[in-house]
């Protein structure tokens, strides 16, 4: 069955940096589109950022844009995160999401992992 684990979550410092990881199974992981998503407390679901099956093409939300880098590695059938400066308002939990194939939204989801930016 499909799944995705996030990992790397944790307490920073603001200005500082981490590294999320989404480890895929189940599925031909280089055939999709794979997106981050993030739920700050008390907010709804905000897109992060979103990579092509390549690797070739990246988009970012104007928030995380020139602080996000998103990357995969489809040998490894994993999905990165990097986070640099980051600022309190970053603080969310992080969900990894799979694209459907047929551009109607996510069809998978993992369970989360926790971000805090803080002093």
């Amino acid at each position: 069955q499909v799944q995705l684990v996030e990992s790397g979550g944790g307490l920073v410092q603001p200005g500082g940096s981490l590294r999320l990881s989404c480890a895929a199974s189940g599925f031909t992981f280089n055939n999709y589109w794979i997106n981050w998503v993030r739920q700050a407390p008390g907010k709804g679901l905000e897109w992060v950022s979103a990579i092509n099956p390549g690797g070739g093409s990246t988009y970012y939300a104007d928030s995380v844009k020139g602080r996000f880098t998103i990357s995969r590695d489809n040998a490894k059938n994993t999905l990165y995160l990097q986070m640099n400066s980051l600022k309190p308002e970053d603080t969310a939990v992080y969900y990894c999401a799979k694209d459907d194939g047929f551009g109607l939204g996510y069809d998978y989801w993992g369970q989360g992992t926790q971000v805090t930016v803080s002093s």
